[in-house]
C-alpha cells in the first residue's frame, strides 16, 4: 500500500474548525465489530446543544448545522455522521417558536430569508457523503421530525416521541414531511401523521416504518424496561385493530406512570445500537456505499427539490396571518394552552372577518373567553 501521508490535502470547507453556539462538533473512533476502536477512522458526532429549549434550533444553530454537515461529508477518515441533540428529553422539537413569534412574525421577507437558512439545512443532510444516523435521544416533532426524516436511519430510545405540528400551531409542515411522510409510510397513514398533529410513540412510528431500530432507555431496579406508557406485548385489541405503540389509558395508564417515576433514564443501549449500525457500515466499500446511498435518498430528494422553493415563499406569506397568531399562542400561553381559539377562528373567517393585529390578539389564549 502506497504510503502519502505527505500528500498536501485542499481544504473544501467554507470555514474550518469555527466553534457555532448551539451546535457541537466531534470525531469519535468509529468501532470494529468486536467493539475496538479503530485507528484513525471516526464517526462525526452532530449535536444540537440547546437542552433548555428542547434543542429548538435558532437562525445561528441551523447556519451552524450547514457548516457542519458539510464539513462532515469532507472529512476524508470518517465512516458515518451521528446526527443528534443534547439531553434526553429531546432531539429536536423544530424551529426556536420564541424568535419565530418575537421576530418572524409579521415579517414575511425577513421569514423567507430564514426558510433559504432552513432549506439548506435539510438539503445539506441529503447530500452529504456520509450516511447520516439520527440518534433520537428524546423527543423528534416539528421541524426537528423534518430534519430527522431528512436522515438515512433513525434509531431511537422508545420514551421519544414523534409528530408533526404545524396546523395545530399557524403553520403546515412543507419543512420537508409533507415531501417524506408518503415516501416512508403507506397511503392515509402519512395522511394522518401529517395532518392531525397526533404524537406517536417510538413503538409506532417504528412499525410504520419511519425509523430503523428502537432500544429501552428506562431502567427500574436495575432492569431495562420497554416504555410502560404504549402497549408493547399484544399487536392488535379485541377488535382487530392495532394496538401495539398505542398509548395506554384508564388504570393501566396510571400503573404506567408510577412506574415511570420509579426508572431512571439510561441512553447507553442507545449509544451501543448507534455504534453497531456505523460499525456495520464500516465493512464497505465507501465509494460504493455513498452511490447506494445516494440512489436510495432520491424519492425523499426527488420530492424535497420539487417543492422546497414554493413551500418557503407560502411559509413566508402565512407569517402575516396564521403563522402569525399560531406562533404567538405557542410562545405567549401557558404550559397547559398554547393554542389558538379554532373554533372561533374558523366562525370569524367564515363570517369574512379579515386579518387585522385586534383580530389575532383576539385569538390568543384565554382571551376568546375573557370577550365573550
Amino acid at each position: 500500500m502506497t504510503n502519502e501521508t505527505d500528500f498536501n490535502y485542499k481544504d473544501h470547507n467554507f470555514d474550518s474548525g469555527k466553534e457555532i453556539p448551539g451546535i457541537l462538533y466531534e470525531k469519535k473512533p468509529v468501532l470494529d465489530s468486536e467493539g475496538r476502536a479503530v485507528n484513525g477512522l471516526f464517526n462525526v458526532w452532530i449535536t444540537l446543544d440547546n437542552p433548555a429549549q428542547y434543542n429548538s434550533y435558532t437562525t445561528e444553530m441551523v447556519k451552524g448545522a450547514i457548516l457542519a454537515f458539510r464539513r462532515a461529508s469532507n472529512e476524508r477518515d470518517s465512516v458515518a455522521v451521528v446526527f443528534t441533540g443534547a439531553g434526553d428529553k429531546a432531539f429536536c422539537t423544530g424551529g426556536n417558536t420564541k424568535e419565530y413569534a418575537e421576530y418572524y412574525s409579521g415579517r414575511p421577507q425577513e421569514y423567507r430569508q430564514y426558510m433559504r437558512l432552513f432549506n439548506d439545512m435539510v438539503s445539506s443532510i441529503l447530500a452529504c457523503d456520509k450516511p447520516v444516523v439520527c440518534r433520537v435521544n428524546g423527543m423528534r416533532v416539528g421541524g426537528g421530525q423534518e430534519i430527522g426524516m431528512a436522515c438515512d436511519y433513525s434509531i431511537a430510545q422508545d420514551l421519544a416521541r414523534f409528530g408533526q405540528a404545524g396546523p395545530k400551531h399557524g403553520s403546515a409542515p412543507i419543512g420537508g414531511s409533507t415531501d417524506f411522510l408518503p415516501v416512508m409510510m403507506a397511503g392515509e397513514r402519512a395522511m394522518e401523521s401529517g395532518t392531525l398533529c397526533e404524537v406517536w410513540s417510538a413503538h409506532k412510528v417504528y412499525l410504520n416504518g419511519m425509523i430503523s431500530g428502537i432500544v429501552p432507555a428506562l431502567r427500574v431496579d436495575g432492569e431495562w424496561m420497554a416504555n410502560p406508557m404504549v402497549e408493547t406485548q399484544q399487536m392488535f385489541d379485541e377488535w382487530g385493530r392495532l394496538a401495539y405503540g398505542e398509548n395506554k389509558t384508564g388504570d393501566s395508564l396510571r400503573e404506567a406512570k408510577e412506574m415511570l417515576k420509579k426508572g431512571t433514564m439510561d441512553l447507553s443501549l442507545l449509544d451501543q445500537a448507534v455504534e453497531s449500525l456505523c460499525s456495520k457500515l464500516l465493512y464497505t466499500f465507501p465509494d460504493c456505499l455513498t452511490k447506494t446511498i445516494e440512489e436510495l435518498r432520491k424519492p425523499k430528494l426527488e420530492a424535497w427539490n420539487r417543492n422546497k422553493e414554493d413551500a418557503r415563499a407560502w411559509l413566508a406569506n402565512n407569517m402575516m396571518t396564521e403563522a402569525r397568531a399560531g406562533f404567538r399562542a405557542f410562545n405567549e400561553g401557558t404550559k397547559t394552552q398554547r393554542e389558538v381559539d379554532f373554533v372561533a377562528l374558523r366562525q370569524a373567517l367564515a363570517q369574512g372577518q379579515r386579518w387585522s393585529e385586534e383580530f389575532t390578539e383576539g385569538l390568543m389564549p384565554g382571551k376568546h373567553e375573557e370577550g365573550s
